[in-house]
This record gives structure tokens, sequence and C-alpha cells, in this order.
């Protein structure tokens, strides 16, 4: 069973009183972009095993959205964070690459971040 903590209000359950959103730090395409990266906006996404950053929606809470790091192999939650955030906290980063010797951050979303 996957656990959050919504970073909002504080509360900490279990996944079904969450609602999933998708892959986290997406950037969205608008008016004047070409036909490709609209395309791939709408439908291409992560789908790594291992390191995953992820949108939340406290559904059964306070209702806000936010951001959560886990392993999608393990389920291990490292930490989430604020959904207005434009890329993963130091800490969390800190977290993983202490849990996983050899990660970066510039490993996933094919270097978004670096």
């Amino acid at each position: 069973m996957l656990i959050l903590q919504c970073p909002c209000c504080g509360v900490e359950a279990e996944e079904t009183e969450f609602a999933g959103g998708g892959q986290a730090h997406l950037t969205r395409e608008t008016v004047g972009a070409s036909e490709e990266n609209f395309e791939a906006y709408l439908f291409m996404r992560e789908n790594p095993k291992g390191v995953h950053f992820e949108r939340w929606r406290h559904a059964n809470g306070c209702g806000k959205w936010f951001h959560a790091a886990r392993c999608t192999v393990t389920l291990e939650v490292f930490g989430t964070y604020s959904a207005q955030t434009t890329r993963p906290p130091n800490e969390i980063c800190d977290k993983i690459t202490a849990r996983r010797p050899g990660w970066s951050l510039k490993d996933w979303g094919s270097g978004k971040f670096a």
C-alpha cells in the first residue's frame, strides 16, 4: 500500500484518499506550438522502472494538488512537495541519491532539469 503525506494540510494517509494525476513537471504546450510538440504534450509520458515524479490530489481531504517522488518498483515514497514548484526540492533529490547511489535528477525525464 502506498502511503502519502499531503504537504498542504499535513495529513498522512493511504493512496485511496488521494487521486493520481499523472507525471509531474510537464511543460504545457499552447497556441503556436507545433503539431509534434502538442501531440507529445498530450500523449507522451515517462513510464520509468524506478524513480518517478507524479502529481497527486488530496481528493478526500483539502483538495489541493501536490507532487510526489516515489519508486515505481518498491512503492517507496521519497517525499511530497508543492505542485507550484518547477523542479523537485534538493532535499528530496538528496534522499533519492542516498537510497539509489548513482541516480541523478538529469537521469529522469531526458535531462529536463539539467
